[in-house]
């Protein structure tokens, strides 16, 4: 007489939660395969020794799985702890760094040299996968200075360079050599030959709509668009831009650099932009990847009409 243990009934059938997760995945998979995603890199993520490993395998997910990731980022805590020890006061006004000429050198060479290097490496452990350039690279990102607006007042901050032009011909080249783009948010100006920095957010906004990308993912490090805080911490999952647009001015100043790159991006012929939690292990995979997703999901007018 012939008998199964249940040990090993029960041991066939541990991984069937796995498997429900790659089949939940398979339409995802099947709408995105083949097409290019931008993602802004920053926050807690880029700090966190863990969180910036389960981010280079995320994007080396999407890279195998058929997507064509673009990675964009800046380097806030980098930069300021590098200036830090320069002895430069790191100062914000309207959400941006007030960058000096001194400063400059520095962003740059964070930029560039260090945070860059890093990304590089954590994507290269899975293969000669990434390439590293910055906006300066074959005029990828050409820039003017950037003279915000506080309190009615234009306000001088210094080397923040707002983007005029893009091209992405050294990008599309390495796409099509089956790399992995990893781009430094500083650019140069054809006015005054300046190298300025531009704030991450607004950078992945301009390439991502430049690239025709399927959707733009900024990693931040709250759980996305709050409903009413900080009365409430409900995070609004979905939105059009119009509806994006009314909430603008109540936004604190560090999110307005980011709802403004979804914004401009959704309205430049990107699918959707979507800002999630990048605090949590692989979130970048659970929001492209999953029914529920996570964080909070920009879409323009129209398709948020139907």
């Amino acid at each position: 007489m012939t008998t199964t243990t249940p040990a090993g009934g029960a041991r066939k059938h541990t991984a069937l939660p796995k498997a429900r997760t790659l089949i939940e995945a398979l339409p995802w998979l099947t709408r995105h395969r083949g097409k290019t995603v931008v993602i802004k890199f920053g926050g807690n993520a880029m700090v966190d020794e863990e969180l910036k490993a389960a981010f280079a395998q995320d994007v080396v997910f999407l890279h195998h799985a058929g997507l064509r990731p673009v990675v964009v980022h800046g380097g806030g805590p980098q930069i300021n702890a590098a200036l830090d020890r320069h002895g430069i006061v790191s100062e914000f006004k309207a959400g941006l760094r007030v960058t000096t000429e001194d400063a400059m050198d520095v962003v740059r060479m964070v930029l560039a040299g260090q945070v860059q290097r890093e990304l590089v490496g954590l994507l290269n452990a899975h293969g000669p996968l990434a390439v590293g350039l910055t906006g300066e690279d074959a005029h990828t990102m050409t820039a003017t200075k950037h003279t915000p607006r506080i309190d009615g007042e234009l306000v001088d901050i210094g080397r923040v360079g707002e983007i005029t032009r893009m091209d992405t011909g050294a990008i599309e080249a390495l796409l099509a050599d089956g790399r992995i783009p990893v781009v430094s948010s500083i650019a140069r100006s054809a006015d005054d030959g300046h190298v300025y920095n531009v704030n991450a957010d607004t950078a992945a906004a301009a390439l991502a709509a430049a690239l025709g990308a399927e959707t733009l993912m900024v990693l931040t490090d709250v759980e996305g668009l709050y409903e009413d805080w900080p009365n409430s911490d409900e995070v609004i999952s979905r939105l059009t831009a119009s509806e994006l647009e009314k909430l603008l001015p109540e936004l604190a100043s560090g999110m307005v650099p980011k709802m403004e790159g979804c914004l401009y991006a959704v309205r430049n012929g990107v699918h959707t932009a979507r800002v999630i939690d990048g605090r949590v292990q692989h979130s970048i995979l659970l929001e492209i990847f999953t029914d529920e997703g996570i964080g909070t999901m920009v879409v323009p007018d129209e398709e948020g009409e139907q």
